[in-house]
């Protein structure tokens, strides 16, 4: 089970876009709302590509509610210690790295590190995610996968330790609220409808799943 711990063009202007924050006590919990409410929507489906067009739509971050997955080349990433033994693989056995940043019109909304595993997936899979800025889950969308969250981090809060109990609140500012470029992190394993696990993720997403239309 996941714990909570607190720890498409331009993407100038989608940073803009999450900087008309107001720094204001309402302003602030209202930010943490919505970050508790994506949170919870991820943590409830199996697909975070989907969710995110659902967060897209109802935010009206962009004209059109379709994420798009622009794939960043030339980096790779070693497998995270102990992924073999999640992935229920052999030292031997092959596995891809995929790194995309999953946008929606001009809003980077998540920039995502996958690992997977190929031989688990159909060769038409493996063509389109070779050749394709498909998103991930919509390739493997036949293998009718479920998720299982490892750990849902909030790398950025809001309001600070203990507001809920009582702890002051940060006093209005007249400058924009500072939001980092990442603020909630998942790690997470996808299985097959057969209980195999064929990918490891790690989905770090952007200030702008914040940004106001």
């Amino acid at each position: 089970m996941a714990l909570l711990t607190l720890t498409c063009a331009s993407p100038l202007l989608a940073r803009e876009a999450s900087q008309t924050w107001p720094d204001t006590p309402l302003s602030r919990t209202q930010a943490l709302a919505e970050l508790q409410t994506l949170n919870a929507l991820l943590l409830s489906h199996p697909s975070a590509t989907l969710t995110l067009e659902h967060w897209c739509a109802t935010h009206h971050l962009a004209p059109q509610a379709k994420v798009i997955a622009q794939r960043v080349h030339g980096a790779d990433k070693p497998l995270p210690d102990g992924a073999r033994a999640l992935l229920g693989i052999g030292a031997d056995e092959p596995v891809r790295y995929r790194r995309v940043a999953l946008s929606c019109g001009e809003v980077v909304l998540s920039d995502a590190d996958n690992w997977y595993v190929p031989s688990r997936l159909t060769a038409d899979m493996n063509h389109r995610l070779d050749t394709s800025d498909v998103p991930f889950g919509k390739v493997v969308q036949p293998l009718h996968f479920r998720r299982q969250t490892l750990s849902a981090e909030l790398l950025w809060s809001p309001l600070p330790e203990g507001w809920d109990m009582g702890a002051p609140l940060p006093s209005t500012s007249d400058k924009p609220l500072a939001i980092p470029d990442h603020v909630l992190q998942h790690r997470a394993v996808l299985y097959t409808a057969g209980n195999q696990p064929f990918s490891l993720v790690i989905e770090s997403y952007t200030r702008d799943v914040l940004a106001r239309p």
